[in-house]
């Protein structure tokens, strides 16, 4: 990739390296020159900005030859966050390997909803004089993406964050310490909602709700089948999430639930079981998929 036939590297500008990396990554992935640019950027320990504006500049052997090695890896399928060691998440670098599911793009959504949700019902608890702290469950928490920008923007929400994998709550106890948010969030070992202290206002997850042979080759191979796996129709976690839920939902009390893009229908039936005088809506992401279904109990049943 970066030598010529004497063995001799003739370029290794900025320009000349993301150009060559790009070459290499277009038939992995669907952005190779932002995956170029992120890894470069990553092992000369600039921002992406000062890479884009110093495009002659020339890395010395030791980077090109670790960047090569970086390029490589991405070639085989692995996450640039899992490379760089970290991913962007509403606006919050967040610590992430193996251990953990790469967040994603469309999980923002969810937490804009939750943000709505908490909001418009700590308004209407502060105008009943009722306590402001505002208690949230974020079921699977993994890398702790979702209660760490929860805790982040509602600072009187206390958040009880679960997982069944004890890894996966060594990252998020990384990402909590990072964002200084320990004071709000609780982590807890074990499988759903069984270790809850107390009932919640609001219920958040991004379950395991793909089918394995399903999935893109490259995510199954790297990712944790644990945070990937929803059974053999996608759907086991749903139902037994939402069967406990009523045990734990404080009156009033909501549920938002990531699906995948054509789960809508089968998992609005299961809310609807679960709460049948509930409010049951989906709400689309920027791509158009369904992607967040939405439960709103009521005050008082």
């Amino acid at each position: 990739m970066f030598s010529s036939e004497s063995g001799i590297i003739k370029d290794t500008t900025v320009r000349y390296l993301l150009a060559a990396a790009t070459t290499l990554l277009r038939t992995v992935s669907s952005t190779p020159r932002l995956d170029a640019e992120l890894l470069l950027a990553h092992e000369l320990g600039w921002s992406r900005a000062h890479l884009l504006a110093e495009q002659a500049y020339i890395p010395n052997a030791h980077h090109v030859v670790a960047f090569h090695q970086l390029i490589q890896r991405r070639a085989h399928g692995e996450p640039v966050a899992y490379l760089v060691g970290y991913r962007s998440f509403y606006g919050l670098d967040l610590l992430v390997d193996p251990r953990v599911l790469v967040p994603r793009p469309e999980t923002e959504l969810l937490v804009e909803l939750a943000l709505e949700f908490a909001r418009a019902q700590s308004d209407v608890s502060m105008v009943a004089h009722a306590a402001p702290a505002y208690h949230i469950a974020d079921v699977g928490t993994g890398s702790g993406a979702i209660a760490v920008a929860l805790a982040v923007h509602l600072p009187n929400a206390r958040i009880y964050a679960t997982d069944i994998s004890e890894a996966a709550l060594e990252v998020a106890r990384a990402n909590v310490e990072r964002h200084d948010v320990a004071g709000q969030v609780m982590l807890l070992h074990g499988d759903l909602l069984a270790l809850l202290p107390r009932k919640v206002d609001l219920l958040v997850s991004n379950p395991p709700y793909t089918i394995l042979a399903e999935i893109d080759a490259d995510v199954r191979e790297h990712e944790p089948h644990l945070a990937l796996d929803g059974g053999p129709d996608g759907l086991a976690v749903y139902r037994r999430l939402l069967a406990a839920a009523p045990t734990w939902l404080a009156p009033g009390g909501s549920i938002l639930l990531e699906i995948g893009a054509t789960q809508a229908t089968t998992v609005s039936a299961l809310a609807h079981t679960m709460f049948p005088l509930s409010q049951v809506t989906v709400h689309r992401d920027l791509a158009g998929h369904n992607r967040i279904l939405a439960v709103r109990t009521m005050a008082h049943t």
